[in-house]
């Protein structure tokens, strides 16, 4: 399903595309209830002033310019103080990807070329392919000016959504880096190697999720729920000693069975 239609524009050429949301929400959801009769809860909006229940049909945007003042903004109004120029994605700059730090990601569109715009779509693609380059561009999407990586693929572009630097918190805490000694690091980038695998996406799995599955379906049947069993973590009493045992155990993963 198309979440929206856009204009990508790369100095004087436009290309008219869909964007797709790339993602899905496969969680499980779990509902409130009244714990005395697991009957639901609802919550309903009220006026503060006349306190009566009000319908979607009777709501309608505000800002608040001073206390209890408020200023009522409409859809249309908001559409008509966009330009053309703003609805569409305005490429800024190209950049390297591996200049960008995957904190400022957010969302993640697929696109594809509408009619007509299907060879300047994958103009763009094979070009940013072969100099493995990004394009940094800006469109306004709802009321924000939103900045936007549009990133190539051999099966064509995705578009995510990005934050701006003031919208990223510094790092919470610090730590005083401990010094690593050579045989560490050695050992360390043994591990590290010892485990390197190329990322299959197929591979893995919301094994959580499963769990969860499989006690709503145990609680359905009005079977008990079995605690699971602990596990040994195991204590770390030696870094070094740490590490060589995780490479012993990653290259016994590896052989052949």
């Amino acid at each position: 399903m198309v979440s929206r239609k856009s204009v990508i524009t790369f100095g004087m050429v436009a290309i008219p595309i869909a964007m797709y949301t790339a993602t899905q929400d496969n969680d499980i959801h779990f509902n409130q209830l009244h714990k005395d009769d697991n009957s639901r809860i609802r919550y309903r909006k009220t006026c503060t002033h006349c306190g009566r229940e009000i319908t979607a049909e009777d709501i309608v945007k505000g800002f608040e310019y001073d206390e209890d003042k408020y200023v009522v903004i409409t859809d249309d109004e908001i559409e008509k103080i966009k330009t053309e120029k703003e609805k569409s994605i305005q490429i800024l700059h190209f950049a390297q990807l591996n200049q960008i730090s995957p904190v400022f990601y957010d969302k993640t569109y697929q696109a594809a070329p509408e009619a007509g715009g299907e060879k300047a779509f994958e103009l763009l693609r094979s070009a940013l392919m072969a100099e493995q380059k990004i394009a940094i561009g800006k469109a306004v999407i709802g009321v924000k000016d939103t900045l936007m990586a549009i990133l190539p693929r051999e099966e064509g572009l995705l578009i995510s959504t990005m934050f701006y630097a003031d919208d990223i918190r510094a790092l919470q805490k610090q730590y005083t880096k401990p010094n690593v000694s050579e045989a560490e690091l050695n050992m360390a980038k043994i591990l590290i190697n010892s485990m390197d695998t190329p990322f299959d996406p197929s591979q893995y799995k919301d094994e959580y999720q499963i769990k969860l599955h499989k006690l709503i379906e145990t609680k359905i049947s009005g079977k008990e729920v079995v605690a699971a069993q602990p596990e040994n973590a195991g204590k770390i009493i030696d870094l070094m000693e740490a590490l060589k045992a995780s490479v012993e155990n990653a290259n016994k993963k590896k052989m052949p069975a």
